[in-house]
């Protein structure tokens, strides 16, 4: 399967947009945001990506299909520690899971942005558990930082779980 990274055009917004919605009502079963009156999730920073610089969304295309999308920034989930980028938002769409795609869209994104990187996952989705556990100790052969439960209220998702924060160079 040839699969490709395509930034997001500002015109492309929309598909983003609506990918979004469909990763958030995914995610919904483990942070239990509610959607607003219009039945949408919305995603706050989706202007950012073409207002402020350090902030890349990227199209994930296999054989040229949409299979999901990527967001990178340099916001930290976690403020305290250093960090170069953040990977902000990953999402594969089931038809495309247990392929591969995911993780050589990982390993492609780590490549592209180099320096002390993190990103975060929640505990209770064990499926993303199981995936970023593999998929950061491949990369980084082992050399990496997980913080469970990480103690800053401020990192908790909207459910009140706190997070588990990855963090590794490369």
């Amino acid at each position: 399967m040839n699969i490709e990274l395509k930034k997001v055009e500002l015109k492309d917004k929309p598909v983003l947009n609506n990918l979004l919605e469909k990763y958030s009502y995914e995610f919904s079963q483990y942070d239990k945001k509610d959607v607003d009156d219009s039945g949408l999730y919305g995603y706050e920073y989706l202007d950012c990506y073409w207002t402020e610089e350090n902030r890349f969304a990227y199209f994930v295309l296999a054989d040229g299909k949409l299979a999901g999308f990527v967001m990178i920034s340099d916001y930290p989930e976690v403020p305290e520690l250093q960090t170069d980028y953040c990977l902000s938002e990953f999402f594969i769409m089931y038809k495309y899971r247990r392929m591969g795609i995911g993780k050589e869209t990982a390993f492609r994104v780590f490549n592209m942005f180099h320096g002390k990187l993190q990103l975060k996952r929640h505990p209770h989705n064990i499926a993303s558990v199981k995936f970023w556990d593999s998929v950061v100790s491949q990369y980084t052969k082992g050399n990496y930082k997980l913080i469970k439960n990480y103690p800053n209220p401020e990192v908790d998702y909207d459910d009140g779980t706190p997070a588990d924060v990855f963090f590794f160079e490369n």
